[in-house]
């Protein structure tokens, strides 16, 4: 089901999340998609002569989730993605399982626009972090 809350109706703390396992065929999707055929992602052979021992999930991959959150949740329909930054904390591999949360941190309804925390964790340990603001349409 598709959300669609208008900015009168969020609030400060407001939160949702969503969870997602990660597996080596959304991976080479993602390769597919985004054209990073990095050995790190796609190589069991050459991942583990690297410092994280097997095969990892691209970065972007795992905070397409917070996009999905936004666009499906919270706010949900109509609203424009405006910026987001990004921190990768930890590596996330293959059969991981992604808890991607988005929360509201500020609101500005003269201008439309809502400041998210943004994270991803695996097993309670935040893998990707950062904020977001969306654009909320009328």
């Amino acid at each position: 089901m598709v959300a669609s809350f208008t900015i009168n109706e969020l609030y400060i703390g407001m939160q949702v999340s969503s969870s997602h396992l990660i597996t080596e065929n959304k991976i080479k999707l993602f390769a597919d998609i985004s054209g990073d055929y990095n050995p790190i992602h796609l190589d069991a052979e050459y991942a583990k002569t690297t410092r994280f021992g097997k095969q990892i999930a691209h970065g972007m991959l795992v905070s397409s989730f917070i996009s999905t959150l936004f666009a499906m949740k919270l706010p949900g329909q109509g609203c424009i993605y405006l910026s987001q930054s990004l921190f990768f904390r930890k590596p996330v591999y293959i059969n991981d399982v992604i808890i991607a949360t988005v929360e509201v941190i500020t609101i500005d309804t003269s201008r439309k626009r809502v400041s998210f925390k943004t994270y991803c964790t695996v097993n309670d340990k935040i893998v990707i972090d950062g904020e977001a603001e969306i654009y909320i349409p009328d």
